[in-house]
C-alpha cells in the first residue's frame, strides 16, 4: 500500500476508533487529558510505524494496546507507588474485555458502555450547555473543532476555548470520572441527547471532505441513541430523537447517485428509502407521543420528518402540515436555521414567492453569514422565479462557501444550469 493510501486508512480508522479508544482509555485512568494523550500517542506511532510495516488486521485493537503500553511507561517515569502501578496495570492490560463487560464498578456504574459513559461524564452540571457538547463532540464524535464550530455556526476559537475550559472544570472540580446514578440522569439527558443529535447530522450531511454522507458517525448515533432510549426509556424526547434518525437515516442510499453525488430530495428515488428504517421512526414517533403530550423539539422535527416519508412523491407531501410543524418548533426552539428551514416549505406550500422575503430576512443575521444553505435555498427561489442571474450568483456564493466536494460539484452545477438572457 502506498505511502498516500496508508495515510488515508490511518485518518479513516483513527475517526472510527478514536472514541472507543479514549473513552476506553478514560474509564482506566481516571482523566480526560491523560486518555487524550495516550490515544493521540498511539495515533503518532501508527503514522510512523503502519506506512513501513503494513496496516494491522484490527487496527482498533492495535492502537488500544499501543495506547495502554503508553500508559504504562508514563506511570514508571512518575514513579507511583508498587501497589498502585500494579493496581492500574493490571487495569490496563484488561482494558479491551472491559470495555465489553458491562459490570457495575465501585462508582455504582449502571451505564454498560463506555461511549455513552463517557458522554455522560462529559456532560457533568458543571460545564454549560455549549461546552458539554462541544466537549462531547470532541471526544466522542471524532470532530475537529472547526467542524464543530460550522455545527454551531459559531467561530472555531470559540470551540477551541470551550473544550479548554470544560476540561479544566472538570480537572479542577474533581469531577474526572464521576458517573451519575439513574436518579440523576434527567439533568444530564437534554446535553447527551444534542450531542447525538451533532454527531448524526455530521454523519448525515458532512460538514467538509470528498463524500456527502458518513456513515460511521450515523451509525454510531443511531446506536447511542438505542442505547439512551434503554436507560430512560419513559424519556418522551429520547424516543423522538430515536424516531428523527431512523427516518432521515432512512434515505440515506438515495441521497447519492453511483458515483456518489449529492441527490436532491426532489429527484430521490424513493423506492430505494429504507421502509424498515421508517416503520422503526413511526413507532419510536408514536411513543414519543405517548410519553409527552406536549412535544418537544425533537419529536417536531421527526413528525417533520414522517411527513415526507409518508408521501409517495414531493407533490404529495404534506406542506402545509410541515409549515405548521415548522411554527411550533419555532415557538418552543427558535433559531436561524429553523426560520429557514420554514421558509424553505413555505416555498413548496406557498411558492417562491411567498418565501423569498423569508429568506432575505436571514441575510443578516450573523450566524447564516457563512452558512453556505442561506444563499443556496435563496439561488433555490430565485431559480424558480425565472430570475436566472441572480440564481446563479447566489449558487456560485454558496458552492464557496461549502467545503464538501459533492455538495459543491451539486451547486456548481446548479449554477451552470441557470440560463441567463
Amino acid at each position: 500500500m502506498h505511502a498516500p493510501d496508508v495515510r488515508r486508512t490511518i485518518d479513516t480508522v483513527w475517526r472510527i476508533e478514536s472514541p472507543r479508544l479514549i473513552a476506553g482509555l478514560m474509564r482506566l485512568v481516571r482523566s480526560v487529558d491523560l486518555a487524550e494523550e495516550f490515544a493521540q500517542d498511539a495515533l503518532v506511532s501508527a503514522l510512523e510505524r503502519w506506512p513501513r510495516d503494513g496496516v494491522p488486521d484490527n487496527p482498533g485493537a492495535w492502537l488500544m494496546t499501543t495506547a495502554r503500553h503508553r500508559a504504562l511507561d508514563r506511570l514508571r517515569r512518575e514513579r507511583m507507588s508498587l501497589d498502585k502501578h500494579a493496581q492500574l496495570a493490571h487495569e490496563l492490560d484488561d482494558a479491551h474485555d472491559e470495555a465489553h463487560a458491562r459490570e457495575q464498578d465501585a462508582l455504582d456504574d449502571e451505564i454498560g458502555d463506555d461511549l455513552l459513559r463517557l458522554m455522560l461524564v462529559a456532560c457533568h452540571p458543571s460545564l454549560s450547555m455549549e461546552a458539554r457538547v462541544a466537549l462531547t463532540l470532541r471526544l466522542l464524535g471524532g470532530l475537529t473543532t472547526d467542524e464543530i464550530a460550522r455545527a454551531f455556526l459559531v467561530p472555531e476559537a470559540t470551540i477551541a476555548q470551550r473544550i479548554v475550559r470544560a476540561k479544566r472544570t472538570l480537572a479542577d472540580g474533581r469531577v474526572g470520572y464521576e458517573v451519575p446514578r439513574r436518579t440523576e440522569l434527567d439533568t444530564r439527558m437534554p446535553a447527551v441527547l444534542g450531542v447525538i443529535y451533532l454527531v448524526f447530522n455530521e454523519g448525515y450531511a458532512a460538514t467538509a471532505g470528498d463524500d456527502l454522507i458518513r456513515p460511521a458517525l450515523c451509525e454510531e448515533a443511531l446506536r447511542l441513541a438505542r442505547v439512551s432510549v434503554g436507560l430512560v426509556p419513559r424519556h418522551g424526547e429520547a424516543h423522538g430523537l430515536l424516531a428523527l434518525m431512523e427516518i432521515q437515516s432512512s434515505r440515506a442510499r438515495a441521497r447519492v447517485d453511483a458515483e456518489g453525488q449529492a441527490v436532491l430530495l426532489a429527484d430521490q428515488d424513493r423506492s430505494r428509502w429504507d421502509r424498515l428504517a421508517i416503520g422503526r421512526g413511526m413507532a419510536a414517533l408514536e411513543r414519543a407521543r405517548q410519553l409527552s403530550p406536549t412535544p418537544g423539539s425533537y419529536t417536531l422535527q421527526a413528525a417533520i420528518a414522517a411527513c415526507h416519508a409518508c408521501a409517495a412523491t414531493v407533490d404529495d407531501t404534506d406542506w402545509a402540515r410541515i409549515v405548521a410543524l415548522y411554527d411550533a418548533l419555532d415557538a418552543i426552539a427558535p433559531s436561524p436555521v429553523v426560520a429557514l428551514n420554514r421558509a424553505v416549505a413555505v416555498s413548496m406550500h406557498a411558492g417562491p414567492a411567498a418565501a423569498l422575503p423569508l429568506v432575505d430576512a436571514l441575510g443578516d443575521v450573523p450566524a447564516l453569514r457563512h452558512y453556505h444553505l442561506l444563499p443556496a435555498v435563496r439561488g433555490d427561489l430565485l431559480q424558480k422565479l425565472g430570475r436566472h442571474r441572480e440564481a446563479r450568483d447566489a449558487f456560485v456564493l454558496a458552492a464557496g462557501m461549502t467545503r464538501n466536494l459533492r455538495e459543491r460539484d451539486l451547486l456548481r452545477a446548479r449554477a451552470d444550469a441557470c440560463v441567463v438572457g
